[in-house]
């Protein structure tokens, strides 16, 4: 009833943990059995370990969050070598997010992931490029088409694009995205925003702005993969704002074949098995036999 195929790889039901809010899946084996998930994107990965950023990093919106994290990661080597294999026993898809700061990062990372035992590869290309400036990779589509060609060349796994919200136009980006060899696209990733500390006089954050999610960006994100589903041919995994089952629906009928739910796990250890749940009673009441025969209704 619920299973649904992305790229090719067949997934129990269409819920995965978002990349950044799940880690490597160990933490939430407390809570219940992370199996019971269509899949998880992993802590975003870059080819080096990164500390991340000092200061603050988690600030609490209206109806929201700001996280300015700085991809703390183990790096791509560590991950395969050591966090790999224990995911592995969670017997669900592993997608492993990855990002970087150059373009040789990224193509170097790809080819590593390559030939690790994950089933897709998710490309975070809201990294900055610090040989231009810092000017994130998906905020051009120029730059953004370079990125995943040289990518897709050498990646073996199926390559989902996840697509900055902050991009200059979102459709044309993911039209080129697809164009440069995109097998399927993920969004929308976190909005750049910014605190103020009133009594510091100054901002919250050290990097000054952050990246904002949480339900005050669902409304936009269902938008925009609304726009994206209808000008491109690949599977679209939405994303932003989820925190119940009926945002999920709400995705898949905007067009999504999987939702990945976040911030919602901070909020509640049991989002993601809340939401599963919530859509299979909703099918059931409904008689609905297949994802697919919403997927896209509103279209």
């Amino acid at each position: 009833m619920l299973e649904v195929t992305v790229c090719g790889v067949k997934l129990k039901n269409p819920v995965i943990a978002a990349s950044g809010t799940y880690g490597f899946g160990e933490e939430f084996r407390s809570f219940y059995n992370p199996s019971e998930l269509g899949g998880i994107s992993c802590k975003g990965l870059t080819i080096n370990k990164k500390e991340g950023n000092e200061g603050i990093r988690i600030y609490e919106t209206k109806s929201g969050l700001l996280n300015s994290i700085g991809l703390q990661n183990p790096g791509v080597e560590h991950f395969i070598t050591h966090e790999l294999e224990n995911m592995k026993k969670l017997s669900t898809a592993i997608i492993a997010n990855m990002g970087g700061g150059t373009l040789e990062d990224y193509v170097r990372g790809a080819e590593l992931l390559s030939g690790a035992d994950i089933q897709m590869l998710e490309l975070n290309i809201s990294c900055p490029n610090v040989k231009q400036g810092g000017m994130a990779f998906g905020i051009k589509e120029e730059v953004a088409y370079e990125v995943v060609r040289q990518v897709k060349g050498v990646c073996k796994k199926p390559l989902i694009v996840k697509l900055s919200p902050n991009a200059e136009n979102i459709v044309a980006m993911s039209e080129r995205c697809c164009a440069a060899g995109a097998d399927g696209l993920s969004l929308v990733n976190t909005f750049n925003a910014m605190a103020i500390d009133i009594t510091k006089r100054k901002p919250v954050f050290n990097n000054v702005t952050a990246g904002l999610s949480g339900p005050a960006i669902k409304p936009i994100a269902l938008r925009m993969v609304y726009e994206v589903v209808k000008n491109v041919d690949v599977p679209v995994i939405g994303m932003g704002g989820i925190t119940t089952w009926q945002d999920a629906v709400e995705f898949i009928m905007a067009g999504a074949t999987a939702v990945q739910v976040g911030t919602a796990n901070f909020m509640n250890p049991y989002a993601c098995i809340d939401i599963i749940e919530g859509i299979k009673s909703f099918m059931e009441r409904e008689r609905i036999k297949s994802l697919e025969e919403i997927r896209g209704c509103i279209l």
